[in-house]
């Protein structure tokens, strides 16, 4: 995706671990974590929707 080797991921992780030091770096995983947990369940809540454009249609009563 990013095209990174692990040279690139360890100065990255080295340059975060002195931003942001070892105690607030469990906390912002744990944070980035739920965020893209939740991203991914509004992503998956709206999928039947978008796969059946008729869904709604067949809910309605439209008689």
């Amino acid at each position: 995706m990013f095209n990174l080797g692990w040279p690139e991921v360890a100065i990255v992780l080295g340059v975060a671990l002195l931003i942001f030091g070892p105690k607030k770096i469990p906390q912002l995983g744990g944070a980035l974590g739920k965020t893209l947990r939740g991203f991914k369940e509004e992503v998956n809540a709206a999928k039947p929707s978008e796969t059946d454009p008729y869904q709604d249609a067949e809910d309605a009563d439209y008689r």
